[in-house]
């Protein structure tokens, strides 16, 4: 019968060393482990990011000790510096924002305006915005305009008509000087619509698609205001070109209904990851309003989007005239930058 070589086993011709004792894995792992250059940045990173305290005694106490004793600072001061890191947070790519609500005064163009301050101060600039109504829109009015310092006044419409110049690889941000209009200190510029009463037709599907391709190449975030009629052309290319949807609304009945009707009328068409698509934005329209309507309106807006956002009376904003960015209160601020983190974030 032939041996099984397979249960046979080799006999050593002299003694075997000796096994080395295992080291335990956390050893191995100190021994062989080697930090890149790029984990070293990212842990000095996080230092510079452990700042003391800016705000209230806590930073009165650095100051004064000339940082000998450094508080920590407050959670309030923590959250506005969270705020303003997401709000400065890179996309991966050019954004749009579409600031929506079929009802006139909704705010959404101050709305537009005060998310273009937040976003153009914070992240220093790359900004615009624009007034896609398909006639005439205010956001032009309420902005900033060049022609008070010897500026153009030419809107879309103008734009529309030089659009060829653009095509080119050799066009430059800095022709485009010559449509926008520059908000100053601000750091956003503003496209405004068309503001010459004798010009017949609408702006069409096709030319917001022509012209966002335009503001694309230029800017790293599009916002857009956008007119009351849903059914237009140029309504319902915003709405699908958008990365992120924003429905405005003051904090009265009407204008509730009438954004949380435009979401069931988008539900309605397919318009796909709505509720993960759309932030609210709620603004009170006077320093008194029904705070039971505020609870419904938070409570149902926030089953409808991912967010809703409160923003407080500000007596700048009611005006109706060019927005004074300077004016805006520190509860002002604070609001609309908690509600661009929120934006930000869902970019």
């Amino acid at each position: 019968m032939a041996p099984d070589h397979a249960r046979l086993t080799a006999i050593p011709t002299q003694p075997a060393p000796p096994e080395e004792e295992p080291q335990p894995a956390s050893r191995r792992h100190a021994e062989t482990r080697r930090a890149s250059a790029g984990e070293f940045l990212h842990r000095r990173e996080g230092a510079v990011e452990r700042r003391p305290a800016a705000w209230g005694w806590r930073g009165a106490m650095n100051r004064w000790s000339g940082g000998l004793v450094q508080p920590q600072p407050s959670r309030a001061e923590r959250r506005h510096e969270e705020e303003r890191a997401a709000v400065q947070r890179e996309f991966g790519g050019p954004r749009t924002i579409a600031f929506l609500n079929p009802k006139g005064g909704a705010a959404k163009t101050t709305s537009v305006l005060a998310a273009g301050y937040t976003f153009g101060t914070v992240r220093g600039g790359g900004v615009v915005a624009w007034d896609n109504n398909e006639t005439r829109g205010t956001l032009g009015i309420r902005a900033l305009r060049p022609s008070m310092g010897g500026g153009h006044d030419n809107t879309t419409r103008e734009l529309l008509d030089e659009l060829p110049r653009f095509t080119g690889a050799e066009a430059r941000i800095g022709d485009l000087a010559s449509y926008v209009r520059s908000q100053g200190d601000a750091h956003f510029d503003v496209l405004a619509s068309d503001e010459r009463p004798g010009v017949t037709g609408t702006i069409r599907a096709q030319d917001f698609t022509d012209v966002h391709r335009l503001l694309e190449r230029f800017y790293r975030l599009v916002l857009v205001d956008t007119g009351n009629n849903m059914r237009a052309e140029n309504w319902l290319a915003a709405a699908e070109a958008a990365d992120l949807l924003v429905v405005t609304s003051t904090v009265r009945e009407d204008t509730g209904y009438s954004g949380l009707w435009m979401l069931d009328a988008l539900a309605e068409a397919g318009y796909p990851n709505l509720k993960y698509k759309t932030v609210a934005v709620l603004s009170d329209p006077s320093d008194r309003v029904d705070e039971g309507l505020v609870r419904d309106l938070v409570e149902v807006y926030g089953q409808r989007t991912r967010g809703v956002y409160r923003v407080p009376f500000d007596p700048a904003l009611v005006t109706g005239s060019v927005l004074p960015y300077r004016d805006l209160t520190k509860g002002t601020r604070q609001a609309w930058l908690t509600a661009c983190a929120g934006m930000a974030t869902a970019l």
